[in-house]
């Protein structure tokens, strides 16, 4: 594998390794960034996250999930990155471009700020609702997300058709006017994550979408902490102006 140093960094619970990449692309295989992610034998993480050049950006991100498998964009992956570009000296606001796109960021004293993908349109699904920001979510309004088995909740509906090929990430919803909170299932990590910036965004648009939520902006407690969602939204353009906001912390630093 060779050496190479390596940052922990979190987003309300959400932990990642961050990696410089600016100089040389690390070429690992997916056995070996699932090794690396293993809380057991290697450093721990809900993901792995490379710092690449771009001819046209700032950077480029390259996320990885706790299997290994290159993903789908995550916002508090995409919090952290600007953290931790922002700690390189980088400066504090980004041009970045990710998997499913261009963001914006900004790093403000102790908050990060990352602009999300526009939405389109918020899909109801029975009882329940489906929307893509960046990544795949399905959302459930719950009673009582806090007391809920999450676990084989989720994965009832995650092996389910029509998600059972690719996956989807299962968001336990619930609370009214601006104030809610939320559980959330990852595909990829196939676990309950403490936090998830996608979800978060997918749930606040969900809550507005139901009628649930009159207006933006929205406070949103995950079990590793609170975030803020505000948007803009038009029947012509769906919501737009998505701006997702929390803490994003350095953990720690090493060498593999």
């Amino acid at each position: 594998m060779g050496f190479k140093t390596f940052y922990k960094y979190q987003g309300t619970g959400n932990d990642f390794i961050l990696i410089d990449g600016r100089a040389e692309i690390p070429s690992w295989s997916q056995k070996e960034i699932e090794q690396l992610c293993h809380r057991r034998f290697g450093i721990g993480a809900d993901g792995l996250i490379i710092l690449a050049p771009d001819d046209t950006h700032d950077f480029r991100m390259i996320y990885y999930n706790s299997d290994g498998r290159e993903s789908s964009m995550c916002g508090n992956g995409g919090r952290c990155i600007a953290q931790f570009a922002h700690d390189l000296g980088l400066g504090s606001r980004f041009q970045f471009i990710a998997i499913d796109g261009p963001h914006a960021a900004e790093v403000l004293q102790d908050r990060v700020r990352l602009q999300m993908k526009d939405v389109a349109s918020v899909e109801a699904r029975g009882n329940d609702w489906f929307t893509d920001t960046g990544s795949p979510h399905h959302v459930v309004f719950h009673e009582a997300p806090n007391s809920l088995e999450i676990i084989p909740a989720a994965r009832a509906i995650r092996n389910a058709e029509p998600y059972a090929k690719d996956g989807v990430n299962v968001n336990f919803i619930n609370g009214e006017g601006q104030n809610w909170e939320m559980r959330t299932y990852e595909r990829g990590v196939e676990d309950e994550t403490y936090s998830c910036g996608t979800g978060v965004t997918a749930a606040a648009l969900v809550a507005h979408a139901a009628g649930k939520v009159p207006q933006s902006p929205i406070n949103m407690k995950t079990k590793g902490g609170e975030l803020r969602l505000s948007f803009e939204h038009s029947s012509e353009r769906g919501y737009f102006n998505i701006w997702l906001e929390g803490p994003a912390l350095k953990v720690f630093e090493g060498r593999l």
